[in-house]
């Protein structure tokens, strides 16, 4: 437990809290107001609301050290209601975050500076994850409780053995992303999670009960956790909560009553002090009601010497926690510090290679979602890390082969493979909460139209640029009878224009062993592996140790001077093969271009890409979705082969015929400008 030095807590505990940490709470109210002032921007009424129950989280329980701020064993602090930073950058600076200065919170969401609005994730400086959009950080936590739990049960209690806080808002818990994440974190028992929910009664629009009539917690305890109601301004009462929460067998919220704007006297309890700097007259009134007389960033010494010593106090828990870390078996250590370190195994490319030599050998007719559950059967046992997941659609995703991993239960976290049941907004951002905890690798299924679902999760994951695979299968009308509203068709395109996504569709089992290859490899962002329903052909014919899928795009069938390119994507490539057949025996030299993944063709010099894609040539572009991004590699001018409009259900060969995605109609439509 980080606390105060030993003798400021025998006085702490000697005197009420609210004397002891008062005035420390105030440091952090007149920082946040002066800097929403500074920045004429901001949000200053939840600062002045938590202030008090921050000050007893960081003073009395939360395990952190500003000096080593990534330490594995760390209680890991979200700050769901990231619209609050100010209240985050406060502390980070008075307890002694090197990086975080009184300057810093001086250019508070200036161009350049580390106190973004909403920032997004910085470990190093202290921002384990705080996000803009609502209820994706209430969810984060719920991953990084999860990923404690597992780590615990690989490493055990001297390794990992820490708690996961959030502050929420009354917007958190009306997204549904939080009740989804809140049911599955109270069916898993994840007893490490806490929940202070800032239970002000307002949002932006007016008093909560515009929109709000729940009994908030009723619907928790009824999700299986523990929740205590307590007076957010009482620190005892809070302090109490927490210590209480600390020893319970279940996640806990705890329902603090606060005053929005606290201080402010005519804005106080009003949604005019949510998101707009409060102005001088009321700031003045704030220091006025709080006692505070010191000018605007300054923040008397004994005070800041107060919060440097909580600051402080943590040493003491990471310098143990590194000596049982030095203590432990050198297999155990190193096996932790490989999870940590996000390390994978030296023989990988050994593995896929091995894979590809076999498929190629063999030349199964299989899914690319099915041929993805091979790899995984074969990288599960090899890569500890790997938390697998799906929402309720195991074994349609291929996602967790049989034997190849144990399912995590709240009974026993040591499982590889998450039951996230139907809740894809959730399991999004919970693997964004594994990558960020560290030591998880995770990845999770579901159809590719149910990206839509996880679509703000992936976002941002790539804007935190977290290592999380998504595994995204029945990607085009090839799932058949389901019907449009099953058949992605403008998922494809919309995913390829996330900046930072890795999206991957595969031709077949080689270059799906290929695809997860990239992605395991991939540690400063996501991928999105978008997988087939139906069996495909094998399209390598010849194997080769290099990653070809990595270039984004490689010739896959050549002929001498050919005056046709086609460009295709995954089931899709087979179909380009069979009009290159068709061309080539009415004497039209065609070449064809297997396209996994077009950011990465796009990162690839000029002269490589000249070299795939000829424009010299008739350019011809074949995907089972929309044109949309298509004109990048074949003008205004080349032949699109796809979707303009939704689908139809019917079995899927009838699908492609009606839809003229065929070898034959690409024949036809390619003759046509010869003649």
């Amino acid at each position: 437990m980080s606390s105060l030095s030993a003798a400021a807590a025998a006085e702490a505990d000697a005197t009420p809290l609210d004397e002891t940490y008062r005035v420390m709470a105030n440091a952090i109210r007149a920082l946040s107001m002066d800097a929403v002032e500074r920045a004429k921007s901001g949000h200053p009424g939840m600062p002045l609301g938590m202030a008090d129950v921050a000050t007893v989280l960081f003073a009395r329980h939360l395990a952190f050290d500003p000096k080593h701020p990534t330490w594995p064993d760390r209680d890991r602090f979200v700050l769901s209601a990231g619209h609050g930073s100010m209240l985050l950058y406060s502390l980070l600076y008075l307890t002694g975050y090197e990086a975080i200065t009184i300057d810093q919170l001086r250019l508070f969401r200036q161009m350049g500076s580390l106190t973004a609005g909403h920032p997004e994730a910085d470990a190093s400086h202290g921002i384990e994850t705080t996000t803009g959009p609502l209820g994706q950080g209430f969810a984060n936590a719920v991953g990084m409780a999860l990923a404690e739990r597992s780590m615990n049960a690989r490493f055990g209690d001297g390794l990992v053995d820490h708690f996961t806080y959030v502050i929420a808002s009354d917007g958190d818990l009306m997204e549904g992303i939080s009740h989804e994440a809140a049911s599955l974190a109270g069916h898993m028992k994840l007893n490490r999670l806490i929940v202070l929910f800032d239970d002000n009664g307002i949002s932006i629009d007016g008093p909560t009960s515009l929109t709000v009539s729940d009994d908030t917690p009723a619907r928790f305890r009824a999700l299986g956790w523990d929740v205590t109601v307590v007076d957010g301004h009482d620190m005892s009462a809070v302090d109490q909560a927490l210590t209480q929460a600390r020893a319970s067998d279940k996640p806990s919220l705890i329902c603090c009553r606060t005053v929005i704007g606290f201080g402010a006297p005519t804005k106080a309890g009003s949604e005019s002090s949510h998101g707009a700097p409060l102005g001088a007259d009321e700031i003045e009134g704030v220091r006025q009601a709080i006692d505070w007389p010191h000018a605007p960033f300054e923040v008397p010494d004994p005070i800041l010497r107060q919060w440097r010593a909580v600051g402080a106090a943590g040493q003491t828990e990471r310098q143990a926690w590194e000596a049982r870390l030095a203590a432990a078996e050198p297999e155990r250590r190193e096996a932790f510090q490989a999870a940590f370190d996000g390390r994978l195994p030296e023989d990988l490319d050994w593995h896929i290679a091995h894979y590809k030599r076999e498929a190629i050998a063999e030349q199964p007719k299989l899914a690319t979602r099915q041929a993805s559950g091979e790899v995984l059967a074969m990288l599960l046992p090899k890569i500890p890390a790997l938390i697998g997941g799906s929402a309720d659609l195991t074994g349609s995703n291929s996602a967790k082969p049989k034997g190849a991993a144990q399912a995590v239960s709240p009974e026993d976290y040591s499982g590889q493979f998450v039951h996230y049941g139907v809740r894809e907004h959730a399991m999004g951002a919970m693997m964004n909460g594994l990558a960020l905890h560290g030591g998880c690798i995770p990845y999770g299924g579901t159809f590719l139209i149910f990206s839509d679902y996880c679509r703000p999760a992936i976002r941002l994951s790539a804007m935190m640029k977290q290592r999380v695979v998504y595994v995204m299968t029945h990607d085009s009308i090839g799932l058949g009878e389901d019907g449009p509203t099953h058949q992605p068709i403008e998922q494809i395109s919309s995913l390829r224009c996330v900046p930072g996504l890795t999206v991957m569709r595969p031709a077949d089992a080689v270059e799906t062993a290929e695809c997860w290859e990239i992605a395991l490899k991939q540690v400063d962002g996501p991928s999105l592996l978008a997988l087939t329903r139906q069996s495909v052909p094998m399209q390598r014919l010849q194997h080769t140790d290099e990653n070809l899928s990595a270039r984004g795009a490689y010739v896959l069938a050549d002929s001498p001077n050919p005056k046709v390119t086609i460009i295709a994507t995954g089931s899709e490539v087979a179909i380009a093969i069979g009009a290159r057949e068709l061309l080539e025996a009415d004497g039209i030299a065609v070449r064809v271009v297997s396209m996994p993944c077009a950011r990465l063709f796009d990162e690839q010099p000029k002269a490589y890409r000249d070299s795939v894609i000829d424009g010299s040539t008739l350019l011809v572009a074949v995907e089972a979705g929309i044109r949309q991004g298509w004109g990048n590699y074949i003008g205004r001018e080349g032949i699109f082969i796809g979707m303009s409009y939704f689908g139809a259900s019917a079995p899927y060969p009838e699908l492609y015929k009606h839809f003229g995605i065929t070898s034959n109609a690409i024949a036809e439509a390619v003759k046509l400008r010869f003649n």
